[in-house]
């Protein structure tokens, strides 16, 4: 369902109606053309011992990679690749990164359990990878992608309700929603977002952008020039130049705290309910490696879609928006794995502020400022009449 229909509708997920996943149609509005590709699927394991006669399918705790051969590898293999005119198909795994974007382990193995590269068995004889795993792998399959020049998609987190909905979709009609909005915020010099925390105290947080053109997450990954499309789509993102004020942060134990922003940094963080060792340990992070505060994207969600319960999809939706801290080369950025202290900071982690997510605090407001026009982009988690009107392309 595309953005251009009925807005009221469009606005209530509940509503909305989802075609049957088709592999075929995913992977062929995705990667048009497919014909003549050879194509395989990664998947990361805590043991790689695991992928020996796809052993790993004995184990409840590999619901992700499960599904990934159900939905995936046995799709390719009953008719999928006949279907799109792809060869290959193969599965491999490797060594599970334990965190969101890392750099991935080389060493991989294939269904027989033999020990393989991904530098030189995988990535120079394939021209799509299609990456099924726990941790996201965006950031290093696009460096990669542009040394040995194949596409692919990461599809982290995968389960059931991403396949119905998010990957459902017509990525042709995301794509112009995605590219509708671009262009009502591209060029912008600030975004300001206002939090009401349930204490009365409203926070603002200013992000810097410098008029820099937005970029969009759209799914479409065709053509020749190597690139990873991150699946389910449907974002416009843009890279900070500087951040200042302070946001709400709810923590992964439930814990509150409020995080202070200079010069795009984050620079500490308050409690405010919760264990305040969680807020200390936060702290700790930042004065032993600085870099794991640093804002390296500002994005919007501009799909309407159902709660996954995985921020890969519930980021995408529309009239929520998302920081995230850490590396950001993927995104056009300047912030490179090797300049944090030690390999396992370098992730890149997105901070949602969704009403499923934050239901601790609201957002009151988001303002872009863009020359002399200023104008309302999302107000108490809807998308305001600016962007609304973008969608219909008014």
């Amino acid at each position: 369902m595309s953005a251009t229909v009925e807005t009221d509708l469009l606005l209530d997920p509940e509503q909305r109606t989802f075609p049957p996943f088709s592999l075929e149609r995913l992977l062929g509005t995705v990667f048009e053309p497919t014909r003549g590709c050879r194509v395989c699927i990664l998947i990361d394991l805590h043991d790689l011992d695991q992928m020996k006669d796809f052993g790993f399918l004995q184990d409840p705790g590999n619901a992700i990679q499960r599904k990934a051969h159900e939905v995936f590898y046995q799709g390719l293999q009953n008719g999928g690749l006949e279907a799109l005119g792809m060869e290959g198909g193969e599965m491999f795994a490797y060594r599970m990164t334990y965190g969101s974007n890392l750099d991935l382990h080389d060493e991989c193995r294939d269904s027989a359990g033999k020990v393989l590269s991904l530098e030189q068995d995988i990535y120079p004889n394939y021209d799509l990878i299609l990456c099924v795993s726990t941790y996201s792998a965006t950031a290093p399959l696009t460096a990669k992608c542009k040394v040995h020049g194949f596409r692919g998609a990461t599809m982290h987190g995968l389960n059931d309700i991403i396949l119905a909905t998010g990957l459902a979709v017509d990525y042709d009609e995301v794509s112009r929603d995605a590219e509708n909005l671009r262009q009502a915020m591209t060029g912008a010099d600030q975004i300001e977002i206002d939090f009401a925390l349930e204490d009365g105290r409203v926070l603002t947080a200013q992000l810097e952008l410098a008029g820099q053109e937005a970029q969009k997450s759209h799914g479409l990954c065709r053509g020749e020039r190597p690139d990873i499309a991150n699946l389910p789509a449907g974002e416009v993102y843009f890279v900070p130049v500087s951040a200042n004020g302070q946001f709400p942060l709810k923590y992964a134990d439930g814990t509150l705290g409020v995080l202070d922003v200079v010069d795009r940094n984050i620079v500490r963080s308050t409690l405010i309910s919760g264990d305040q060792a969680t807020i200390d340990e936060h702290n700790a992070r930042l004065a032993d490696d600085p870099m794991t505060g640093t804002l390296g994207e500002l994005g919007f969600g501009t799909q309407v879609l159902p709660v996954s319960g995985a921020d890969i999809q519930d980021e995408k939706v529309l009239g929520t928006c998302h920081l995230a801290t850490g590396r950001d080369d993927h995104l056009g950025g300047d912030i490179m794995p090797d300049m944090f202290k030690r390999h396992e900071n370098s992730t890149h982690d997105d901070i949602l502020f969704a009403p499923h997510k934050t239901p601790n605090f609201d957002i009151v407001q988001v303002r872009m400022r863009r020359g002399e026009q200023t104008e309302v982009l999302i107000e108490h988690f809807r998308p305001a009449e600016y962007l609304l009107n973008a969608l219909r392309g008014a």
